[in-house]
C-alpha cells in the first residue's frame, strides 16, 4: 500500500522544522485514511512541496493535496476547488480552479467539513476524469524534482545575480 511508501517524501521534508514534518505527514495520513484506492502525486518544487491525491497518474484527474511552504504553513487544497461547493466559505483563493485553506497546526484543520469537501472533489473528478478504470490504484509516484528550491535554511541561488 502507498501510504507506507514515504521514503522519498521524507527525504523531500527534511529542509522543513520537525513540526512541519510532523503536520504534513498527519495531513497525508488523514487523505490516504480516507482515500486509500487514489494515487498519491508528489512535486518537489521551487516554492513548497506538493503532494495531491488524484484518480490516476494525471494531474487533472487531482481532487485535493497539501503543500508544505517555507514560512511554516501548509495548504490544504482542491485543485478543481472553484468547481466544488463551499457553503461555509472558508475556501481561499479567486482564481478560476484552485482553492484552500492555510493551516499551521492540526487544529487548524475542521476536518468535518474538510471531509464534505474531499467527498465533493472526489466526486466531481470522479465525473470527469476518463479511463480511470484502467489507472494505477493506491500508489505513490513523484512526478517532479525542482532543482531549484526555496526551502527554510537554504540560500537560493539567482540565474543572474547583479555584481
Amino acid at each position: 500500500m502507498a501510504k507506507a511508501d514515504n521514503t522519498e517524501l521524507l527525504l523531500f521534508l527534511r529542509p522543513f522544522s520537525p513540526q512541519m514534518q510532523d503536520l504534513a505527514l498527519w495531513l497525508r495520513d488523514f487523505i490516504w485514511d480516507q482515500y486509500p484506492d487514489c494515487n498519491e502525486l508528489i512535486y518537489d518544487n521551487y516554492n513548497a512541496l506538493a503532494f495531491g491525491w488524484s484518480l490516476s497518474h494525471k494531474l487533472g484527474d487531482t481532487f485535493c493535496s497539501v503543500a508544505v511552504y517555507g514560512d511554516e504553513s501548509a495548504h490544504f487544497g482542491f485543485y478543481w476547488g472553484a468547481k466544488i461547493d463551499d457553503p461555509q466559505k472558508i475556501l481561499l483563493g479567486n482564481g478560476s480552479q484552485y482553492r484552500y485553506i492555510k493551516i499551521k497546526e492540526k487544529s487548524d484543520l475542521p476536518q468535518d467539513y474538510i471531509k464534505l469537501l474531499m467527498a465533493n472533489a472526489h466526486a466531481y473528478v470522479l465525473d470527469k476524469a476518463k479511463d480511470i478504470d484502467k489507472a494505477p490504484k493506491g500508489t505513490t509516484v513523484t512526478k517532479s524534482i525542482s532543482p531549484v528550491k526555496k526551502r527554510p535554511g537554504m540560500v537560493v541561488a539567482k540565474k543572474n545575480p547583479k555584481i
